[in-house]
């Protein structure tokens, strides 16, 4: 069996680490691993596939950065030119970037079978791209991973046939169980940036949504800096963001006071996320990876496809519409915890995953 993998986006590298761990365990099984080029510098890409001990891809399409619309359709070209050159029994996707959508399409229009693991989320929010990924991926797949009940229950709604639907758990939370204690035997970060004996909070922000609405993004960053009068506050700037910054003019002025770093590896990220007091952010990764090493977490966005950590207490949804909302958030999150329980199953998601798709 010949399975082609595509990824494009730091989150797919963690996901497929784990399966591709898995799909190595499989005699008679080929993997092929394609990159579209969806995130390309070395802190974004390359580094991911040293640290989770990743072979490097046997094709990097170098797509690069564009409007939707642009880079997703140059991924589509070069991946159909792939699968015609491979010709795989299953083209394997994760999550919901242009990366996820151009894969599961290009497979589809060569009637070659789709499998999308991290399938059935929804936030309910079309004006998301990746919301529009999700739901277009997951009626153009064969096989449906589901992480969670609530997944399941949205695709069985949307009248997925409940054969091709399989609730397997979540390969995040592999990944978090399989890395953390590499990351505490070679991330000193933390010790790195003066903050192990200090109480930190740390933030990402890349969504479209905050970095490309100025009131928005300086609501984020005026409320952090209000929480940095009492805590450090820790933000790894994602090019978006930098750029997002440099166009308002106010750079300088909306970051004084913060420790801003460059895009973190994965292992320091999963040190800096462990030691935090509180996890501010607009990724839905991090959302999740906030709960694994039990921090409570604030989700700046009006809504999150992770339901089950609001409804358990460890996820608060603020919008970003104020300074002073996104501060009181944050301040009001530390120190909370959130109900304990086997949220997204029991670390054997990839295992699961790998034995339905040997199978099917």
């Amino acid at each position: 069996m010949k399975i082609v993998t595509i990824v494009g986006a730091r989150p797919q590298f963690v996901k497929a680490a784990v399966v591709s761990r898995a799909l190595a365990a499989h005699p008679g099984v080929e993997e092929v691993l394609v990159h579209t080029g969806q995130h390309y510098d070395e802190q974004m890409s390359g580094v991911f596939f040293s640290e989770l001990g990743m072979s490097p891809p046997a094709c990097n399409l170098e797509v690069g950065s564009g409007t939707q619309g642009a880079q997703t359709g140059r991924m589509l070209e070069a991946i159909e030119q792939v699968l015609l050159e491979q010709r795989p029994d299953w083209v394997l996707v994760f999550g919901d970037t242009n990366s996820t959508l151009a894969g599961a399409l290009a497979a589809a229009k060569l009637h070659v079978r789709v499998a999308h693991v991290e399938a059935g989320l929804r936030s309910f929010n079309r004006s998301m791209p990746e919301e529009v990924n999700r739901v277009l991926t997951d009626h153009a797949s064969e096989l449906l991973f589901a992480p969670t009940e609530a997944a399941v229950e949205n695709l069985c709604r949307e009248g997925l046939p409940p054969e091709r639907v399989h609730l397997v758990g979540d390969v995040m939370y592999d990944a978090a169980l399989f890395y953390a204690e590499v990351a505490a035997q070679r991330s000193d970060l933390p010790a790195r940036l003066g903050l192990l004996e200090v109480d930190y909070i740390l933030a990402t922000v890349h969504r479209a949504e905050n970095t490309d609405n100025a009131a928005r993004l300086r609501a984020i960053f005026e409320g952090l800096r209000r929480v940095a009068r009492e805590y450090a506050v820790v933000v790894p700037l994602h090019p978006r963001t930098r750029g997002a910054l440099a166009r308002t003019g106010e750079g300088p002025k909306l970051t004084e006071g913060l420790l801003l770093t460059d895009p973190l590896g994965y292992l320091d990220m999963v040190s800096m996320e462990s030691h935090a007091r509180v996890i501010a952010t607009d990724s839905g990764g991090v959302q999740k990876e906030a709960y694994f090493y039990g921090v409570p977490c604030v989700t700046l966005r009006e809504e999150t496809e992770w339901v089950e950590l609001v409804t358990t207490g460890w996820n608060r949804l603020t919008p970003p519409v104020s300074a002073e909302g996104v501060a009181e958030a944050i301040l009001e999150a530390v120190g909370t915890r959130g109900r304990v329980g086997a949220l997204y199953g029991q670390g054997n998601a990839a295992e699961r995953t790998v034995a339905i798709l040997c199978d099917g």
